[in-house]
């Protein structure tokens, strides 16, 4: 799910997808994908056992494969034969393959996990969960496909984009800064470890499994916090830079994409534990695993997500008045500490609203 964030914390790709003519179309993509998602459900649900987890896993990537490809092609909005001769095979298996099938089962778990802590058990009743997961995963997928072929679009175009949401610049910056990263991830995973033990009092399986996703979330949000100012500024203190931001701008990134992708990704595993694996409860061992390797992952993308922004801020130092719109990362610093050093001198913004 880094592509999700990188289009949302970037102010150069989330400007791009959130101006209103191309919400306007979005909510169309998301709408259409969305009937016919309902369609395939009802049609596979007289043709297989749609309780099998396998089965419905199977069938909501499937949906999501086609989906991205086909809300990929209305973003571009150029011909197939156009697409694959600038696109190239490797972008496009990366579309089909991360951004439908494996983007879709990670969002069905996302559906089927949240479901069951709310003791909606999807192995008991399939019907209803099955339909929210198949839906849902659905639209989600087509809204980033398109997003994803909109930026490539415009980069076609001649519009210049520092990053594109497909990963290659978070394995350059890997083996770039591996002694850098190595700190962040170990903390990663120590905290995680520990944070997920939040459970141990709690005798309900449902209950321990909801602490130790809020004990996760509040750490992995916090984590991929300090991260980024880590990467933002690389030749100053973390510390200093985030003792000197307001607290209502820390909580803006703590909570999204901090916390909100934190338990994204705690739900996913556990959701693998559970209807993958058939696993009846999230043993302590389990959870500790599980809680180390989403701080872990969420540190790393706070880095990332920070260093791609001081990428942006070295070579578009200058920012135009719409850049300001996006959504949080231009006001995450809050006013200029009033100093002339690398913090007081970026150009921030207090206005913008999600897209």
């Amino acid at each position: 799910m880094l592509h999700r964030m990188a289009l949302r914390v970037l102010p150069s790709l989330s400007l791009a997808v959130t101006e209103e003519p191309v919400r306007k179309q979005k909510r169309i993509v998301m709408f259409v994908p969305g009937l016919i998602a309902f369609g395939v459900y009802r049609l596979v649900k007289h043709l297989a056992s749609i309780a099998d987890p396998l089965v419905l896993l199977t069938v909501s990537s499937l949906v999501a494969t086609v989906t991205s490809v086909l809300a990929y092609r209305v973003g571009r909005s150029a011909p197939w034969s156009v697409i694959v001769r600038q696109d190239g095979a490797r972008l496009l298996t990366w579309l089909a393959g991360w951004i439908g099938a494996v983007y879709g089962i990670q969002l069905s778990l996302l559906v089927l996990t949240l479901l069951w802590i709310i003791n909606y058990d999807y192995l008991q009743h399939p019907d209803g969960p099955a339909m929210m997961a198949i839906i849902i995963s659905c639209t989600a997928v087509a809204r980033d496909a398109f997003e994803i072929g909109y930026v490539r679009k415009l980069s076609l175009l001649g519009r210049p984009f520092l990053t594109f949401p497909d990963g290659e610049q978070l394995r350059a910056l890997v083996r770039r800064r591996a002694s850098q990263l190595g700190p962040w991830l170990v903390a990663g995973l120590g905290m995680g470890a520990i944070a997920s033990l939040s459970g141990m009092v709690i005798a309900d399986v449902r209950g321990t499994a909801l602490a130790q996703l809020l004990s996760v979330t509040l750490v992995g949000g916090g984590l991929a916090l300090c991260a980024y100012f880590g990467g933002l500024y690389p030749s100053t203190s973390w510390v200093r830079t985030f003792r000197q931001t307001a607290p209502v701008e820390l909580l803006k990134y703590w909570w999204w994409p901090g916390m909100a992708f934190a338990s994204t990704y705690y739900l996913v595993t556990m959701g693998l534990l559970l209807f993958v694996l058939r696993e009846p409860t999230i043993t302590l061992g389990a959870a500790a695993v599980i809680g180390a390797l989403v701080t872990a992952m969420m540190t790393l993308y706070g880095y990332y997500l920070g260093n791609r922004r001081h990428v942006e801020n070295e070579q578009a130092p200058q920012l135009s008045s719409g850049m300001l719109r996006c959504p949080f990362v231009m006001g995450i610093l809050g006013k200029p500490v009033g100093t002339h050093d690398a913090v007081g001198e970026l150009v921030l913004g207090k206005t913008g609203t999600k897209g």
